[in-house]
């Protein structure tokens, strides 16, 4: 009797480790009453610091509105984007919302939510080279020196697609495109929002914005593998936002108007 009771109870144990292990983001946030995120706020106008030191932008509005939607409050844990990944897998937030990327070799790591928007890779480019560069195509030479933030995939595309070109990344996009305003670089791949905003806020008349992207890129939220309630959830959620209107003001707010420039350091 007493042999099985221990086995009863080693079964009970197991089965609670079990539901333990297999609530998700979603669900601990909403039992913390917080929600989590992960994010490096370098990255114009999805992620950005304020002059008053608060992180705003395009990612957080749609963030704000999921913790909301939750019933929980927004804490966002500032992280560097290349160790971002390995920060969610030792449980430092809940989830990734920081502009990434949905790439396989990424998802090899993580799951990802429904995509928030699509953008793409353009360059800016040192005015000088006006007329001679017209594609990426063209700096795909040993005598250009490109530039990006390190861990994004405008690394990625600048180390595999134009590859004969050399490389040096900043840890910042700031930095990087300063890199070009100086002469040090000939041009700084990334995504278009990012650069719209940068050709006109760093470039001082010293760059020209390529703007045709030469790369597709879904941006989405980044959860651990297996968490299924919680991308269930959230991809319900970024199809409610479309259908109530809260996604197209949002992005109005951000993508169609720069006055938001006037407020950033």
């Amino acid at each position: 009797m007493k042999k099985y009771l221990a086995s009863l109870l080693v079964g009970v144990c197991a089965l609670v480790g079990v539901t333990a292990a297999s609530a998700g983001a979603v669900d601990e946030a909403v039992k913390r009453g917080t929600l989590r995120v992960g994010m490096d706020p370098t990255y114009m106008p999805f992620e950005m610091t304020n002059k008053r030191g608060q992180i705003v932008g395009f990612e957080v509005d749609l963030l704000k509105a999921m913790a909301k939607a939750m019933g929980v409050k927004l804490e966002l844990v500032s992280t560097g984007y290349d160790g971002i990944i390995p920060a969610l897998l030792t449980d430092k937030f809940d989830l990734i919302g920081s502009g990434m990327t949905l790439t396989q070799e990424r998802n090899l790591r993580v799951n990802f939510s429904d995509p928030f928007i699509v953008v793409g890779q353009t360059l800016l480019i040192r005015k000088d080279l006006e007329g001679k560069i017209k594609s990426y195509k063209d700096l795909n030479d040993p005598q250009y020196r490109l530039t990006s933030k390190i861990g994004t995939t405008g690394e990625f595309v600048a180390k595999k697609q134009i590859a004969k070109a050399q490389y040096h990344g900043y840890d910042n996009e700031p930095e990087a495109v300063m890199d070009v305003v100086n002469g040090k670089a000939d041009a700084f791949i990334y995504d278009s929002p990012y650069n719209v905003v940068a050709v006109s806020k760093f470039g001082a008349g010293k760059l020209l914005f390529l703007d045709q992207p030469f790369t597709y890129e879904p941006l989405a939220f980044g959860l651990k593998k297996g968490d299924y309630d919680s991308l269930n959830w959230i991809n319900n959620f970024l199809k409610q936002i479309h259908e109530d209107g809260t996604y197209d003001h949002l992005h109005d707010k951000w993508f169609k108007s720069t006055d938001w420039l006037k407020d950033m350091e």
